[in-house]
């Protein structure tokens, strides 16, 4: 096959890479530059997509001995993914924005171009599994637990899993950097990236405040009494406990969580802990990984609504438009706009967005 091997800069693209080669593919180097203005390089293991980055991926194309281009995707990244993401926090949700650039950048863009220029997949060192079923071509967990990506890859419809390879999913992280030493390549011990890629610094709220403003507004209990001030509702999120700046007190110093973002008022209320639990989560615009379910009918499976989050035993019920995962154990807070994922065992059915709680 002709495969188009994304190329981060980072270790595990550049082992997928290789991987790709050595199954005998025929295979091209792409590193997407995601910023019309790269110019800040990598702080330890802050942020992504730099130039350093793709001095990275050049570097691993050339010790793998495959050509090597960079795609400018930087404006479909901002419109795709940079864009939504002030949009969602705006409107009082907090959005994942690993799912959205997964979504429509290096599998639906990607894959977009991978196919007008006549190639058949694109390998990308995401740790994940597919395999080939009776009910065709599905997605799994990576063998190792600690690495799995199946949750952020949850958001990839039956088309982008026909068109993805994922030469990773069997290895342990360890391992690959073993690899990677073995066959003579630099980010062999390259530190993974962390944070979120376009704000490298890690200051969220910050990096907010520059672009949604700092309009003051109220803290407020359950009750609707005033307990203090905030600088901005769009920069907290459902479940935080620190850094609130209350200015009441409760009485014998219990601890006061966010239980809610009104973005149309500017308010922020808070509550007990108790009051974070929830027992129902429903999510918008359902997509499925390969074979759907059948709707409007109960099904036994696990539901995630973190990358790195526990599987919660659950029944749902998929439509045409949502998925709601009623747990069997109560679960405490959970914001609008992350992404909830269902399984069965080990294998991904399908994805939504958290658009409402119980």
């Amino acid at each position: 096959m002709k495969v188009i091997a994304a190329m981060s800069g980072g270790v595990d693209s550049a082992v997928a890479a290789a991987r790709a080669v050595e199954a005998g593919h025929e295979v091209i180097g792409v590193h997407l530059a995601l910023s019309n203005n790269p110019q800040k390089y990598r702080s330890g293991a802050r942020g992504c997509c730099t130039i350093e980055d793709s001095h990275d991926a050049r570097r691993a194309a050339d010790v793998i001995g495959i050509p090597f281009y960079i795609w400018d995707m930087a404006e479909e990244f901002h419109d795709g993914v940079v864009e939504n993401f002030i949009e969602e926090y705006s409107n009082g949700r907090t959005p994942n924005p690993c799912l959205r650039c997964n979504e429509k950048i290096k599998f639906a863009a990607v894959l977009d171009r991978a196919s007008a220029l006549g190639y058949d997949a694109v390998a990308t060192g995401h740790y994940a599994q597919l395999n080939e079923s009776a009910i065709g071509r599905t997605m799994h967990r990576a063998v190792d637990p600690l690495k799995d990506q199946s949750y952020v890859l949850a958001v990839l419809n039956s088309k982008q899993i026909a068109g993805a390879m994922f030469p990773l999913g069997d290895t342990h992280k360890e391992d690959v950097r073993i690899e990677a030493k073995a066959r003579g390549l630099y980010v062999a011990n390259k530190p993974d990236s962390h944070d979120i890629c376009f704000i490298p610094s890690g200051n969220n709220a910050g990096w907010l405040r520059d672009r949604l403003g700092s309009e003051v507004g109220p803290i407020v209990d359950e009750a609707g009494n005033k307990v203090g001030e905030h600088q901005g509702a769009y920069t907290y999120t459902i479940g935080q406990r620190r850094g609130l700046g209350l200015s009441v007190p409760t009485e014998g110093g219990t601890p006061r969580y966010v239980l809610k973002i009104e973005p149309k008022s500017n308010t922020v209320v808070v509550g007990s802990k108790e009051a974070l639990a929830i027992s129902t989560i429903t999510g918008e615009d359902p997509i499925w990984c390969g074979h759907a379910p059948v709707k409007n009918t109960e099904h036994r499976g696990f539901a995630q609504i973190r990358a790195h989050g526990a599987a919660l035993p659950c029944m749902y019920i998929a439509t045409d438009s949502s998925i709601t995962a009623k747990l069997d154990e109560p679960l405490l807070g959970l914001a609008t706009g992350q992404g909830l994922v269902i399984y069965d065992g080990d294998r991904v059915v399908g994805s939504a967005t958290v658009s409402a709680t119980e």
